[in-house]
């Protein structure tokens, strides 16, 4: 009778331990599923993304030549008109048609920024020197506002990349950085290496930015700013991937990262 009742619970320890492994191998499948799933959603996200940016680059670099050639011609004649004694009174006004003529020149060379097929020239530089070289813009930027611009430059090995594509990117994302900010903030750009990719860090102190907006940024027209044609983090996603680079985002009510890993 021991025998029998020592076989039974013998028997329904085995069975719990058994149902104990069956619930670690399902809790990890689960979390495979979980995470394949969460990573299927980021490649679609990310090929949306790129097809968004194809077409507004292929767009935009079928129309930019019809469209600046007649822009050219109406600057020209302004920049003439205004240099007339008779027109001397309307100085303040051809002065602000020809600058709102520059920036939708700006606006179309930033279209031609998303071309997924633009030549781009990639020879080993390292992106430390590119950044010291932008620094004075940036910091000039940041006195005018009252901001603080901080590097911290690690050594790190040279990387392929289009020196005049990644200073646009630069830019971009420390221009970004500054308008997020409030007066006394720091923007700090950072370089590091880790393991076998290059890393670009621009960190500011604004507010962060609202989870419904995180997965659509990257999106042509999409913006966090007031006033903006939402293409200037366009341009970035879209400079990442002809370097075949990715960009990451961190952010939270203190301030936003964005992460551009380059591959050595």
């Amino acid at each position: 009778m021991k025998d029998t009742e020592k076989s039974k619970e013998q028997l329904l320890n085995e069975i719990a331990a058994l149902r104990q492994q069956i619930q670690v191998i399902t809790e990890i499948h689960e979390s495979d599923i979980v995470r394949d799933i969460t990573e299927l959603q980021q490649l679609q996200n990310k090929i949306t993304r790129l097809d968004q940016l194809k077409l507004v680059g292929e767009m935009a670099a079928s129309i930019a030549h019809e469209i600046r050639n007649p822009m050219t011609t109406v600057r020209g004649f302004l920049q003439l008109l205004s240099g007339k004694k008779k027109c001397a009174d309307f100085t303040d006004y051809f002065t602000l048609m020809i600058e709102e003529l520059d920036r939708a020149n700006a606006i179309i060379t930033e279209f031609l920024s998303l071309a997924k097929n633009r030549a781009v020239c990639l020879e080993p530089q390292n992106l430390n020197s590119v950044i010291q070289s932008l620094a004075p813009l940036i910091q000039a930027e940041a006195t005018l506002s009252n901001k603080i611009l901080k590097l911290k430059l690690a050594k790190i090995p040279n990387v392929l990349i289009d020196a005049k594509e990644i200073r646009q990117l630069i830019l971009n994302l420390a221009y970004n950085g500054l308008e997020a900010m409030p007066a006394g903030a720091c923007l700090m750009i950072k370089t590091y290496q880790d393991k076998n990719e290059v890393i670009l860090a621009v960190q500011d102190e604004g507010y962060g930015i609202a989870p419904d907006l995180l997965d659509k940024l990257g999106t042509p027209f999409i913006t966090t700013k007031d006033t903006g044609t939402g293409l200037g983090l366009a341009v970035c996603y879209s400079i990442a991937n002809r370097h075949n680079a990715v960009i990451t985002i961190d952010t939270k009510k203190s301030g936003t990262t964005f992460f551009v890993k380059f591959k050595q």
